[in-house]
């Protein structure tokens, strides 16, 4: 069950910006039959500024061709108001041309639906932003909400924030086919490699709460692409990568230790030791420490399990690719480490096994 599936969660605006009036009455129907009570329908896009201001919304579907004003245009409008808070942009398109949904996607937008609309697609798209969008917003309010708690509430904000962080970790997983336990595991173990390093036990929590939403950007990542069971063509994969600065803005704005960390190691898991990674070809000690522990823990958990895709490898094979990489994908001190004490980290797969 969504962690927003009660009233409040229908509550939130949602704008329909769309010159067709046939698809703005379709859209309201489908959207009021789900239950979301405040559809704002705006079918001139000049419009889109003011109501942005009155409504604060937390989602909007937008149409790209409209006259006067095009959709590429109003998502430079609203990108120009620089709200850290910017809801998740969904475009409608009746288009499959590659280039004009690239630039939508590069220019913000998270996903995209294509005209005539499939039901339930749509709203597993609307679910999965507003769920994610409005998490983000919980986290970004609670420093505010700590300046006024009393200290005896401490202990429960403190779980509330960790549920919040989990189910930001979980958000990807709602279109993604890697399972809750993948986190878990993965995580644990950069406990373990960041222990292994000297850590203090307060650092190893914090690298253990943090690097479950490694992966957070995928949620922006359009099905066709994110889900495609074959090899992604060239195209297909540059927007796949953009999930590292997806997840990173996501995670921006919060000057908390917890979403710092998360922040860095979203952006830099995918940074290897040899500057071939990506997203900025960052290589040596020039990654976030905490992102080179994630990698290692991430590849070494996503090789050994399997997948709908493949079949888990081979513990051997997976150690002698760790130890074939050092210094090229890994850190070599940190694949050092690992390849001491392979043993622990099988003790954490088996213990959290799928």
């Amino acid at each position: 069950m969504s962690a927003f599936s009660d009233t409040r969660f229908h509550e939130h605006a949602i704008f329909v910006v769309d010159d067709e009036p046939v698809n703005l009455k379709l859209l309201e129907r489908i959207l009021s039959a789900e239950g979301y009570r405040n559809v704002v329908s705006i079918g001139d896009p000049f419009m889109v500024l003011p109501a942005y201001r009155e409504h604060q919304p937390a989602l909007i579907l937008l149409d790209l061709n409209m006259p006067g004003m095009s959709g590429f245009e109003v998502m430079e409008q609203l990108a120009g108001l620089q709200d850290p808070l910017m809801p998740p942009i969904v475009i409608l398109t009746a288009q499959n041309q590659q280039d004009s949904l690239l630039q939508a996607l590069q220019q913000g937008a998270r996903d995209y639906v294509t005209k005539p609309f499939d039901r339930r697609e749509l709203l597993m798209r609307v679910r999965n932003f507003l769920d994610a969008h409005l998490a983000h917003r919980m986290v970004r309010d609670q420093k505010a909400h700590l300046e006024v708690l009393v200290s005896e509430r401490t202990r429960e904000l403190q779980e509330t924030r960790l549920e919040i962080i989990r189910r930001l970790g979980h958000a990807a997983e709602y279109r993604d086919e890697e399972t809750g336990n993948h986190i878990i595991r993965m995580s644990q173990m950069c406990a373990l490699l960041a222990r292994k390093l000297g850590w203090s036990e307060s650092r190893c929590d914090l690298i253990l709460h943090a690097s479950p939403m490694h992966d957070i950007g995928k949620i922006g990542i359009p099905d066709a692409i994110l889900l495609k069971p074959g090899k992604l063509d060239p195209d297909e994969w540059q927007i796949m990568k953009t999930h590292a600065e997806i997840g990173a803005r996501l995670l921006d704005g919060n000057d908390s230790e917890l979403l710092s960390m998360a922040r860095e190691i979203a952006l830099s898991h995918h940074e290897k030791w040899d500057g071939s990674g990506y997203p900025a070809g960052l290589s040596g000690k020039d990654i976030p420490l905490s992102g080179r522990i994630a990698a290692l823990a991430d590849v070494f958990d996503a090789l050994t399990s399997e997948r709908p895709y493949k079949r888990a490898w081979k513990l051997e094979d997976a150690v002698a690719l760790i130890r074939d990489n050092r210094g090229k994908h890994f850190d070599p001190e940190l694949a050092d480490l690992f390849l001491a004490d392979v043993d622990s980290f099988v003790q954490i797969k088996n213990a959290y096994r799928d």
